[in-house]
């Protein structure tokens, strides 16, 4: 956010910070959830290299595509494990899990 719209919205009495602020989440918990959105991102960049459908991944995930989109968009039903086996089932490495979360 721009300084200026900052200072506007301020003015108006608003409180301005950041998801961690205003979520309370510790560092542990901000960290959680930027590797969980990070392997999620990369399950997703993976699905699109393979020109498939949301469909196409949840049959060779034995999955539902509905699942398939939580998990493309780090739902909280969706746990890191998982993400992690559905990278791998869609040819990805360790390395490629490595990168994600070392980015």
């Amino acid at each position: 956010m721009d300084k200026a719209r900052r200072a506007k919205l301020e003015a108006a009495g608003w409180a301005v910070g950041t998801p961690t602020d205003f979520l309370k989440l510790s560092s542990e918990d901000e960290a959680f959830i930027d590797m969980k959105v990070a392997l999620a991102a990369t399950l997703r960049r993976l699905r699109m290299e393979q020109h498939l459908t949301q469909l196409a991944a949840a049959n060779r995930l034995q999955s539902s595509q509905s699942r398939v989109a939580k998990m493309e968009r780090a739902d909280k039903t969706v746990t890191v494990d998982l993400l992690i086996r559905s990278i791998l089932k869609l040819g990805g490495t360790r390395e490629t899990v490595a990168a994600a979360l070392h980015p």
